[in-house]
């Protein structure tokens, strides 16, 4: 897949227009943006105003029993009322919680001693470390909570010696990349982005990046919506590529130097079940928001149904046009609610009865039925998404043992290791390709990016230490565990030489210390681990051959 050619070439390519499509529904439920919500159920720019779109919802129509899928945000405000709809974020809700799940923590990622020397590995592991620093690690972050919402990413590598000394990730969303795949795995790939407008506001500038192992190709276009136009003959025509004429040839080409792509996938989970049948749309991944809008859309109307109830429950007084004050005609009329003293006048029609003609309106709020609806449909979003609602907090903060937390928490639990099927492979490869830019363009020193690499996360639920030193204890009292085994129990983020130095330490304390009515400092008869059998002091010779000479055997107090 090429740089397209000048021309009047669809862009974004058509192939993509159903997948983007549902990306920018997925990012509306993501963003909370209530407009953004009306235009894609109802309004204008709706998908059923595009020709293949409107293909894709006749399926779903098919599905729903042959009528048009009814949605609270499709329904447009009757002619003269106020829009009063309320959105409730949970997709941002679950998007975030994915994030946390997955980079609360940052891995830990070790290199494997065998695939290169110790010194050589030590010095890799550190600077991996400082790829993955707070900011690396808010960038990974950020590309988990935006694959949890819009089903995938694309991480690159990038640098520039001048901002910083290494280089870092940089995180793009999936509508700006055409991917090529070949088995399944990202070949070749378009990066392309928008640009400011110049003197004609009308026209569209496109900066296009065709990344191939090796070489990045740049091609800028001036077109208009939904058309590419024409490619310019230099990259200088417009003032924000202009840097890039100076690192290219003729052709708009860049060598990276790597034998690879600075361009890394990052799928949510997969299979993807939403474009079967589509092509090129299997490796893109699920959005945690798939299958779920129409409950998301529910909650929403339940949540406004509730607020139009309070509303229409606020008390409402009817009172008499006889009761009304007025300064004259023309002048209109008023009720002083204020008014603590009203008198009824004597001969007037329906004077006794006065005291019954104001009447109250209060419509019922009903607190317990739509309470009751938005608890089910929020439940039912969470699980259908993949999430435990004690993850959202829906069982209460009492405090449990980690072994309550983990079973609560189950359903999340599962969820986050099927993601890291997919997060740790992408992580990996990602580090391995910053790792090849240091050592080309940064200069980096004592890193070695033909090293294997391993990714290990921590636990989602820390266990809890007071339930792990009992455990401890009563092993340690049985004879059944030795102190590698206690250090590892306690610490396992441990690898085996920190655990070996650690029992180490532990063997040192112990031995140092001198136990109480020891004055002699004897170790309280601690057995020496070279001789066990070595109990007692040999006798001196002196000794032996006193007792040689008296003939009579050395006799020791029991």
């Amino acid at each position: 897949m090429p740089l397209p050619p000048s021309g009047n070439v669809p862009w974004p390519p058509p192939q993509l227009e159903i997948p983007h499509a549902d990306m920018d529904m997925w990012q509306a439920w993501y963003s909370g943006n209530t407009d953004h919500l009306a235009a894609v159920y109802g309004g204008p720019t709706n998908y059923r105003s595009n020709a293949t779109a409107r293909q894709f919802f006749e399926v779903d129509k098919r599905r729903a029993g042959g009528e048009e899928l009814r949605t609270f945000w499709g329904q447009q405000p009757s002619p003269g009322q106020q829009a009063a709809k309320l959105h409730i974020p949970i997709g941002a809700d679950i998007a975030e919680m994915s994030a946390n799940l997955l980079w609360a923590d940052v891995p830990q990622v070790t290199v494997d001693k065998d695939s290169t020397d110790k010194a050589l590995a030590k010095s890799t592991q550190a600077q991996i470390g400082r790829y993955l620093d707070d900011r690396g690690h808010a960038k990974m972050r950020e590309a988990a909570e935006a694959t949890a919402g819009l089903s995938n990413v694309y991480l690159r590598a990038v640098w520039d010696t001048t901002l910083r000394p290494r280089p870092w990730t940089d995180v793009l969303p999936a509508t700006a990349v055409i991917p090529e795949w070949r088995w399944g795995f990202l070949a070749a790939a378009i990066v392309w982005r928008e640009l400011p407008p110049l003197t004609d506001q009308s026209k569209v500038w496109r900066l296009l990046e065709y990344h191939t192992p090796g070489t990045i190709e740049y091609g800028l276009y001036e077109g208009g919506v939904g058309v590419l136009g024409m490619r310019a003959d230099s990259l200088a025509a417009h003032p924000d590529t202009e840097y890039l004429a100076k690192r290219t040839d003729d052709q708009g080409r860049q060598a990276t130097g790597i034998n690879r792509l600075l361009i890394t996938h990052l799928p949510n989970v997969l299979p993807n079940r939403t474009w079967d049948g589509i092509p090129d749309t299997v490796p893109l991944g699920r959005s945690d928001f798939a299958g779920v809008e129409p409950m998301m859309d529910a909650l929403d109307e339940s949540w406004t149904s509730w607020m139009r109830d309070l509303r229409l429950g606020k008390a409402k007084v009817v009172v008499p046009q006889s009761m009304l004050d007025t300064d004259g005609p023309g002048t209109g009329a008023r009720f002083d609610l204020d008014k603590e003293l009203l008198v009824a006048l004597s001969g007037l029609l329906g004077a006794e009865t006065m005291k019954d003609s104001i009447s109250e309106i209060q419509f019922k709020i009903r607190v317990e039925e739509h309470e009751a609806t938005c608890k089910a449909l929020r439940r039912q979003i969470l699980s259908s998404a993949g999430y435990s609602a004690q993850s959202f907090g829906e069982e209460g903060s009492v405090a449990v043992t980690a072994t309550e937390a983990v079973a609560r928490k189950e359903e999340s639990l599962a969820t986050r290791g099927t993601k890291l099927l997919y997060t740790r492979p992408a992580l990996i490869e990602h580090l391995t390709t910053l790792m090849m830019v240091d050592v080309r363009h940064c200069k980096a020193k004592g890193v070695d990016p033909a090293a294997e690499l391993t990714a290990s996360w921590p636990q989602a639920v820390q266990p809890d230490q007071e339930a792990t030193a009992r455990t401890l204890s009563l092993l340690d009292s049985a004879g059944a565990i030795s102190t590698f085994m206690k250090v590892k129990m306690r610490s396992p983020e441990l690898d085996d030489p920190e655990v070996m130095a650690e029992v180490q330490r532990i063997r040192e304390d112990k031995s140092s210390a001198v136990p109480a009515g020891d004055p002699f400092n004897t170790g309280g008869g601690v057995v020496d681990e070279e001789d066990p059998d070595a109990e007692d002091e040999p006798e001196s010779d002196e000794d032996q051959d006193e007792d040689e000479a008296d003939g009579k055997p050395d006799l020791k107090a029991a």
